[in-house]
């Protein structure tokens, strides 16, 4: 039976693209071989990447391997990357666009919040970036997506529905939780959080008609009155493919096979062809064994 308190974090870059930023980044996390990437998903055409790290976590979570990493990767990405001069056609509001952390066993939710908590405090004063605090890290619980909203992060910024560059303005609709109150053009802002388990399960639709794929992504939501704890975009995803890009906020509930099937019976009802989705991470029973294997193999 498993007896270790682990924890993992999910670290967004707003880049792909870039591979010498990219490798200092991934130097950044190998000073902590205890919190190892365990898994790297890429997408140039969005042009961003998610790491996702394992590790013990302690009794004291504001000093842990896996918050120590995750820091030092942030700095890394500041340093190597100008959000002034970014393009892709996935939104974001930072250069290090989202961080959150989920307990993965013996460990509870309110005690991945105190790292959470912790490193959002590190960001904010010692890198000097506006840093929001998300789910169980906030004390009013506040979700992701209505920071997003509020952000202006579902509005993309050029034509062709791409974003660019780095934030327009300064002045933020929100007061952070941690570091200045204002936006920075080159590193924009960072939004860290804490929740149970996160699934990200996307499908490609054979279309160029965005405004078609936005409403069966709406009605594919639970916000849209669909799939209970899901939530939905749309995202440009290369010639004549459009994403029906989805967070599955409660797997026990949905999964990616419910997905597929309703985003496929939605679009037959458009006469649009649709491809086979695809998880962009690990489940947690896979982290936990990779990380396992990998633990055991570093002690030979």
């Amino acid at each position: 039976m498993l007896k270790q308190m682990l924890g993992c974090c999910k670290v967004y870059i707003s880049e792909s693209r870039n591979r010498v930023a990219l490798e200092a980044i991934e130097r950044a996390a190998k000073l902590f071989p205890e919190a190892p990437i365990i898994n790297k998903f890429e997408d140039v055409i969005y042009n961003r990447v998610g790491y996702t790290l394992v590790s013990e976590i302690g009794p004291n979570p504001t000093s842990c391997s896996l918050r120590a990493a995750v820091f030092e990767m942030v700095k890394a990405a500041f340093q190597a990357i100008d959000l002034g001069m970014h393009c892709g056609s996935h939104p974001r509001l930072g250069v290090v666009d989202h961080i959150c952390f989920h307990p993965l066993a013996g460990i509870s939710l309110d005690h991945v919040a105190g790292t959470a908590k912790s490193l959002a405090a590190d960001v904010g004063s010692g890198l000097q970036v506006a840093t929001f605090l998300y789910g169980a890290a906030h004390h009013d619980g506040r979700s992701l997506d209505s920071i997003r909203r509020e952000l202006g992060y579902f509005k993309p910024n050029a034509a062709g529905n791409q974003w660019i560059g780095g934030p327009q303005s300064e002045t933020l609709q929100l007061n952070p939780d941690a570091g200045p109150p204002r936006a920075v053009q080159k590193k924009g802002v960072v939004v860290v959080g804490a929740t149970q388990w996160v699934d990200n399960y996307n499908v490609p639709i054979f279309t160029n008609d965005m405004d078609a794929v936005r409403k069966i992504a709406k009605r594919v939501s639970g916000r849209g009155g669909g799939l209970p704890s899901v939530q939905s975009m749309a995202l440009a995803h290369g010639k004549s493919i459009i994403e029906v890009a989805c967070n599955l906020l409660d797997t026990s509930k949905v999964g990616g096979d419910e997905i597929q099937r309703e985003v496929e019976r939605l679009a037959r009802e458009e006469g649009m062809d649709v491809g086979e989705g695809y998880y962009t991470d690990h489940s947690q029973g896979k982290l936990i064994e990779s990380y396992l294997k990998l633990v055991d193999h570093s002690a030979d």
